[in-house]
């Protein structure tokens, strides 16, 4: 019998990555602003033109915060009830404070630090517009922060997309279902397949980033033209070796903690999310994504699902360091010095104020604007930071998935989870190497 000569198979022809798009939306978005900047004269005219440009990336947020409650409801609740009883679930939630507290620490003294070796603001004879600041929203103070974590409501929690009120019931329901056994065995099944349902809509949802990308980058290149980049260029470059550096240290730590080649993987595994994070300037575009990259090499669902969820609240190492820099900055435009009393305070005082803001938009602006005061600062301060902040929010949030994305893999560490190599085949199913 003659034997057939079975062909080999043809080789898969991959598409661009979702990382590509993502950066050629990015430019696009220079591109386009900036022509646009110099067809429309009016200053209304571009800020109606940049309003329909953010259509995209509104949809793009919009569709983010739509999954972002289910999400983290079903993974902090299947990771607290996979984690093995309440004194396993005590033992990881120490062990992710005291990761927290830490790096909040180094990443506010780090902003005081380099700030007053660059002295960005020093010299700097802008002339400010007359008028009261803008208006932003106070951030909390201690004892209603404390009240307002746990939600009347978890409908009303989900509904607004109140994180920190989503963790406390998370919290509850994940020790309850633990304590079920075998009873709440349906209910856990439930959730998990919550959870993939969740990353199946990310996936969905993903593919309008390099939109969302363009429209947002390019809104606000219309607006302001690409001369804002000249005219604070010393604050935003100095900002940005700033970043650069508590980078360094972030990655630093996890070489301590993870070994070279495991922290070397997770900073490769959150490439996507970081890109995410950096163009659209929200976090929470690029939480659904970061946690299907940290599982995918290896960190369990139940670590994952348990501290990125805290630390969108509790570790915003890159925001921290935006709010040291941004006050001492507008201290040294109006050659105000801060006494080193002065500047331990700043740095108590934006410990607690941080931690207070989760969900507020453009959070580290309502912390610098309600930290003004204390300091006798003066509040029109805040037009100084106002035209650059979408170019320093995006460097500030992207850092803030770093830190993040680090001190999960640390904890799983701890935990005695080793970081492995992964990527998925064309089917997103998972591989190990």
């Amino acid at each position: 019998m003659t034997s057939l000569a079975i062909p080999a198979p043809m080789p898969v022809r991959r598409g661009p990555r979702l990382t590509t798009w993502i950066i050629a939306g990015a430019i696009g978005g220079i591109l386009v602003g900036y022509a646009c900047h110099l067809i429309v004269n009016s200053p209304e005219d571009r800020t109606q033109v940049a309003g329909h440009l953010s259509i995209l990336s509104d949809i793009f947020l919009r569709a983010i915060k739509m999954i972002i409650a289910p999400l983290v409801f079903a993974t902090l609740t299947a990771g607290i009830a996979n984690a093995g009883g309440r004194k396993a679930l005590g033992r990881l939630g120490v062990r992710t404070l005291l990761w927290f507290v830490v790096a909040s620490i180094v990443s506010l003294l780090l902003g005081i630090f380099l700030v007053q070796l660059f002295q960005p603001g020093a010299g700097l004879d802008l002339t400010l517009p007359h008028g009261d600041a803008p208006e932003v929203s106070a951030p909390f103070d201690l004892s209603t922060f404390i009240t307002h974590i746990v939600p009347r409501s978890i409908f009303e929690a989900m509904a607004t997309n109140e994180i920190l009120q989503i963790v406390v019931f998370s919290i509850f329901a994940g020790v309850a279902l633990s304590g079920l056994g075998e009873k709440g065995a349906p209910l856990m099944r439930g959730v998990d397949a919550l959870v993939e349902l969740m990353l199946k809509i990310t996936g969905y949802v993903m593919w309008i980033a390099p939109f969302a990308a363009f429209a947002s980058i390019a809104a606000v290149v219309v607006v302001n033209g690409p001369g804002i980049l000249l005219t604070f260029g010393k604050f935003i470059g100095s900002f940005y070796v700033s970043l650069i550096v508590l980078w360094l240290i972030l990655v630093t730590a996890g070489f301590v903690v993870l070994g070279r080649p495991a922290s070397w993987r997770v900073v490769r595994a959150v490439r996507e999310p970081l890109l995410v994070a950096f163009t659209t300037a929200s976090s929470e575009a690029a939480y659904p994504k970061t946690l299907e990259s940290l599982e995918r090499i290896g960190i369990p669902r139940r670590i994952a699902g348990f501290v990125l969820p805290l630390g969108y609240s509790f570790n915003l190492d890159g925001s921290m360091m935006y709010c040291t820099f941004a006050l001492l900055f507008i201290a040294q435009v109006y050659g105000i010095d801060l006494t080193l009393g002065q500047q331990v305070t700043m740095l108590l005082l934006l410990m607690v104020a941080s931690k207070g803001t989760a969900g507020v938009p453009r959070a580290s602006l309502v912390i610098v604007a309600a930290a003004l005061p204390h300091f006798d600062l003066p509040d029109a301060g805040l037009f100084l930071i106002l035209g650059a902040d979408q170019f320093l929010d995006m460097g500030r949030t992207a850092t803030n998935v770093l830190g993040n994305s680090i001190a999960t893999a640390a904890v799983a560490k701890w935990e005695g989870v080793t970081v492995r190599a992964g990527t998925t085949d064309d089917a997103g199913r998972q591989k190990s190497f």
